[in-house]
Order: C-alpha cells, then sequence, then structure tokens
C-alpha cells in the first residue's frame, strides 16, 4: 500500500491543450463602479467641482469607459502617459496616434480630438465684457434683449458677484397678456446655485403700463423678507416696457 501512495506522487496529469499555450492571466483591475461613489469621476465632479478632478478623470469621463482588464482611468493615464503628461502636446495627436493608445478606439479617439479642440477655440476667444449694474438704466439695457417685443409676460432674475457684475440672467417663468407666476423657490434655487451675491428682479408689461400691481408690490417685499433671511439682497425689481422702466429702488418702494 506504502508502495502505491509512493507511485501515485510521482504521477503528473498533462495539462488540457488550451492550457499549455494560454499566457499568464493577471488578475482583472476593478472597475470603476467597484470604487467608493466619492472617488468616481462622475460624482466627485458633482459633489467637489471640476476644478477637484485630475486630467486623467477628467479624460477618464470623456472616454466613458476602460477595457476588460483597465478601468477608464487607467486607460485616460495610459493616453496622457504617451503624451507626457503634456495636454498641449496630447492636441497635437492625430485621430491614428491616438488609436494606438490602449483602450482607444475610433470612437473615443474622435471624442478626445473634439473636447481638445473645444478648449483650443475657447482659448482663442475673447471673452465677453460682463455688465455691471451702477444704476437702473443698467438693468434695462441688460435685459432690454430678452424681454423687447414680448406680447406676454416673463419673470426674470439678474443674479451679481460682490463688485455687481452680472453673472447670469435667468428665465423664472412666462405666462400670458395679464400676469406671470414666480416662485421664490425657484429663484433663490439659481442664485444659490451660483453663488451670486445680490439679485435683481425683472418682468415685464406686455402693456406697456409701467406702475406696479398690488401683486407686484406684495411679490417684491415678500422675496426681500426671504433675502434678506438667506444674505441675498434684492436689489431692484425693474419692471420692463418697450417704452421705459419703473425701479422699485429708484422710487423708494425696496
Amino acid at each position: 500500500m506504502q508502495e502505491f501512495d509512493n507511485l501515485t506522487e510521482n504521477i503528473q496529469l498533462p495539462l488540457p491543450p488550451e492550457a499549455a499555450t494560454r499566457p499568464y492571466e493577471t488578475p482583472t483591475a476593478f472597475g470603476i463602479k467597484s470604487w467608493a461613489e466619492e472617488d468616481r469621476p462622475r460624482e466627485k465632479l458633482m459633489q467637489k467641482g471640476r476644478a477637484a478632478l485630475s486630467d486623467a478623470e477628467l479624460l477618464a469621463i470623456l472616454l466613458g469607459s476602460g477595457t476588460a482588464k483597465l478601468s477608464a482611468v487607467d486607460v485616460a493615464k495610459l493616453v496622457l502617459n504617451a503624451a507626457q503628461n503634456d495636454l498641449n502636446a496630447l492636441a497635437r495627436f492625430s485621430l491614428k496616434e491616438l488609436m494606438r493608445q490602449k483602450g482607444i478606439g475610433e470612437a473615443k479617439a474622435i471624442t478626445i480630438m473634439a473636447a481638445l479642440e473645444l478648449g483650443r477655440r475657447r482659448k482663442e476667444a475673447d471673452a465677453p465684457a460682463r455688465a455691471t449694474i451702477t444704476c437702473s438704466r443698467d438693468i434695462y439695457r441688460v435685459v432690454r434683449p430678452h424681454l423687447q417685443d414680448l406680447p406676454h409676460e416673463e419673470f426674470w432674475v439678474v443674479l451679481l458677484n460682490r463688485a455687481n457684475v452680472v453673472m447670469r440672467t435667468v428665465s423664472i417663468s412666462r405666462g400670458g397678456v395679464a400676469g406671470t407666476v414666480a416662485d421664490p423657490k425657484l429663484i433663490f434655487k439659481e442664485a444659490l446655485e451660483q453663488l451670486a451675491s445680490s439679485v435683481i428682479l425683472v418682468h415685464n408689461h406686455p402693456s406697456g403700463n409701467k406702475n406696479p400691481s398690488a401683486a407686484d408690490i406684495a411679490l417684491t417685499r415678500k422675496l426681500k423678507e426671504a433675502g434678506q433671511f438667506l444674505d441675498l439682497p434684492i436689489l431692484d425689481h425693474l419692471i420692463y416696457t418697450d417704452n421705459g422702466y419703473y425701479s422699485f429702488a429708484d422710487e423708494g418702494m425696496l
């Protein structure tokens, strides 16, 4: 019995044919979905802002996916490494050069080239001058392109930074000839999301009547109180008409 045991110890079973030719397989890399949510590029951008992401993470968002063994971030790092981590050098890569990189097919190469071209065009374009609000006439000039010749009422807000420079003009609602609804939640949501320092309210009167209605006055007071609570002061409420305007601030109504 002992001799039989010794004999079996020296027996080696033959490997299946495919195993003899199959290369050693390294463990598959963990996909991005297995990462902590705050470390995933898309979620990280939403939670912390675009500036918190590395070049590789931003590029990974463009790629969308990696390979069976590499995450999108891993593929992005390889692409950047091929360009010595220089975005300007990467922008000079041809379509074929990009497609030579591991994990980059035609569609992903085109996406990279398009994104880099947009960045180049933005760099070349002059930043448009933003208006600074110093008086009610400045507000009127800013909103005129949005409200001129409208046959119905619309409610807009102008968001300002600490220097009273216009950050953004936002349409809140549109209605009929006689009025429109201005939801305070939407107004302050926009202001908070844009990190505005102050707000200017604007709505038009298609009839040409510049005088505020009782509802206009009540809404202005309500929004002013809410703005004080949120540290988002309402600087003015402008009633727009094609032939002039009414400013609550100018008339001492704020």
